[in-house]
């Protein structure tokens, strides 16, 4: 309850005008950044999907509609981590071998440098959610759509203070939106940086997950 009593309490700072040309400069690094990203990673990226689909059957890439600045829909890419744990398509679905290396590290979401270059994704950013997880949380937590005023990223203020993975209370998912309000309201070129920084490091020690 303190958490999302916080997010009523805290004032919201309107994003200054001049931000204009912090935004160019955003998108500057988010072009750079992921066409660097997917030149180095190409073959490793090749080989992540050629080894997914011989771990498991179905295709190497899941995709999946979720909502973006300004609560517009995209579609997100990612390798794919899980397979229904019986032949019918209805049956539940568990993590597969290499996605339970994937996924503690957020090598998953590395086709997501392409939603960068496409322009509906940054490299830092709040974390986006599926259509329908969205909508009920936009119910539950107050200023829940504050976070869609910023591009979603790859990682995260929220991501690297910890609040990684699944968020299933209401108190553990007010905290994180607490985040990634805090960083919509003091984004800069400087902090982007040092969150790539802090995400670098956390898929290096296998701790990255958002």
């Amino acid at each position: 309850m303190r958490a999302r009593a916080a997010l009523i309490q805290t004032p919201w700072r309107a994003v200054p005008r001049d931000r204009a040309r912090s935004a160019a400069a955003k998108r500057f690094l988010d072009l750079v950044g992921a066409s660097v990203g997917l030149v180095l990673l190409a073959l490793p990226m090749l080989l992540l999907a050629l080894a997914i689909r011989l771990d498991s059957p179905g295709p190497a890439l899941f995709r999946q509609a979720r909502t973006g600045c300004g609560g517009r829909p995209f579609v997100i890419w990612k390798f794919r981590t899980m397979r229904h744990a019986g032949r019918d398509p209805g049956s539940p679905t568990v993590v597969t071998r290499l996605g339970a290396f994937l996924r503690p590290r957020g090598l998953d979401e590395l086709p997501q440098l392409v939603n960068v270059l496409a322009g509906d994704m940054s490299l830092v950013g709040p974390r986006p959610h599926a259509i329908e997880e969205d909508a009920c949380l936009a119910d539950l937590l107050p200023r829940y759509r504050d976070r869609q005023r910023a591009l979603p990223g790859i990682s995260g203020w929220a991501q690297v203070q910890g609040w990684r993975g699944p968020a299933p209370e209401p108190e553990a998912m007010a905290e994180r939106l607490r985040h990634d309000l805090w960083y919509v309201e003091h984004r800069t070129l400087a902090l982007d940086l040092h969150i790539i920084g802090r995400s670098l490091a956390l898929v290096v020690r296998g701790r990255m997950r958002g």
